[in-house]
């Protein structure tokens, strides 16, 4: 159950007009891609490239069907993740997630338009399932000062003559996040509007087979950017000087080299800083025979996040007897959990079959069991039984949904804690560990 998979498909990104994800080999293209780095050590591991223009068909086809399963005119995104799953294409991504200029409106009928930054309508042009670029979403003081509801008045007359021409009679509106200008305008125009969040979040839930390919590829890019910055640790680390954001950053280059996109925390830390876990890296000097423990919470090749955690020693002494334990404990809780995962199994069941941390590790055991993984962490939330809500997350597992399997072992005042995580794809039959990367072996007590 824990087998990873290889397809062999020789590729040459010099030799023809597409690249072998079956997109544009254009050195001044728009389009974002995985960089030639990415695509030459993808060949040397067998693994087949997605289909870009397929895995966008397939997001479409699906936040179509979820819409009218839901009888909905239509499906209004603010969201930039959830635009990048309807369009696959990208604008200032971080900058937009606190100041947000785009919108895209999906239509029951299929219909696809985009309100993107003034100045860049050409961002999605690559795409036909967009059919439109326009602009005029930004509703954030900052840009519109004291006439915010006058640019949102005009936007939401915009989605008003749109949805009455692709869903003519229906007022029915699902919005994801939006400002509260915005949703007043919509209100005003006779919608009644509905919870974005459910629509998009189930259906990014399950992957389709390009969604699965690329998980594949962003995770070997991602485990080769950990190997790079877990030997520049072990090389530099003993003698002295090296912070915890000097190895950090290593990830964050490694990662860009490859077409990654950003890394959403800054959870690395050394030594007694692993305990309580959710410091974030700093320049504290990471000190010989200490431990390193890290989330990468990577946006990687193709938009995919990869978010796994592994715990390192570092030194020529062996670790503490204690801290081998807990590493050990850590291993045994996420893959016994692991265990557990199949297809129909519903979420309640899976919380009650759960291992169970010993006492002394249950204070600051992690937020959640399991979480799911796409394009961020998304749903569905596995949490433990004592913060387990009643009713909240009755649903079965199915095959294509992907999840991180998580752990977080130290003691309420302890001297380290140690962080495990690994990206599972539930399979028809049960499921898949995609994650290779392989556990300290001094910390495993193995030497």
């Amino acid at each position: 159950m824990t087998t990873h998979y290889r397809d062999a498909r020789k590729i040459d990104p010099n030799k023809s007009a597409m690249l072998g994800d079956n997109t544009p080999n254009d050195n001044d293209r728009v389009e974002i891609g995985p960089t030639q780095l990415a695509y030459r050590e993808w060949e040397e591991a067998g693994l087949t490239l997605p289909d870009l223009p397929a895995m966008r068909d397939y997001r479409w086809t699906r936040l179509t069907r979820h819409i009218v399963d839901r009888g909905y005119a239509g499906l209004l995104m603010f969201d930039p993740l959830n635009i990048r799953y309807a369009t696959d294409s990208t604008n200032m991504q971080l900058w937009n997630t606190h100041n947000p200029f785009r919108a895209l409106l999906l239509c029951a009928d299929g219909y696809m338009v985009i309100w993107d930054y003034k100045n860049s309508p050409f961002l999605t042009k690559f795409n036909p399932l967009v059919r439109e670029q326009r602009s005029g979403a930004d509703f954030f003081y900052f840009d519109r000062g004291d006439k915010i509801d006058a640019a949102a008045d005009v936007f939401s007359n915009e989605v008003r003559v749109m949805l009455h021409e692709h869903a003519p009679g229906n007022t029915r509106l699902a919005v994801d996040k939006i400002m509260l200008h915005g949703l007043r305008a919509l209100e005003a125009q006779g919608f009644e509007i509905m919870d974005g969040e459910e629509v998009t979040e189930k259906s990014r839930s399950i992957k389709g087979p390009d969604e699965i390919l690329a998980m594949r590829c962003a995770s070997h890019a991602c485990e080769t950017s950990v190997k790079a910055m877990e030997d520049f640790a072990r090389a530099n680390v003993p003698a002295g000087g090296v912070s915890e954001d000097d190895i950090w950053a290593v990830l964050h280059a490694e990662n860009i080299k490859r077409g990654g996109e950003w890394i959403e925390t800054r959870l690395l830390t050394s030594g007694q800083r692993t305990n309580p876990w959710f410091q974030e890296c700093g320049p504290r000097v990471t000190q010989n025979n200490e431990i390193i423990s890290f989330d990468t919470d990577l946006v990687g090749s193709y938009g995919i996040c990869v978010d796994i955690s592994r715990s390192w020693w570092i030194g020529d002494e062996a670790p503490p007897a204690e801290m081998v334990y807990a590493m050990q404990h850590a291993h045994a809780h996420i893959t016994t959990n692991m265990n557990v995962l199949k297809p129909g199994l519903m979420i309640p069941e899976l919380i009650e079959q759960s291992h169970r941390l010993d006492d002394k590790y249950q204070a600051l055991k992690y937020g959640c069991l399991m979480h799911g993984v796409g394009l961020c962490d998304e749903w569905p939330l596995v949490s433990y039984p004592d913060n387990a809500v009643a009713g909240a997350f009755d649903y079965a597992l199915e095959p294509g949904m992907v999840l991180c399997v998580e752990a977080l072992v130290g003691e309420e005042g302890g001297a380290f804690s140690i962080k495990l995580e690994d990206q599972v794809l539930i399979t028809e039959d049960g499921y898949e560990n995609l994650t290779s990367y392989p556990f300290d072996d001094a910390l495993m007590g193995r030497g």
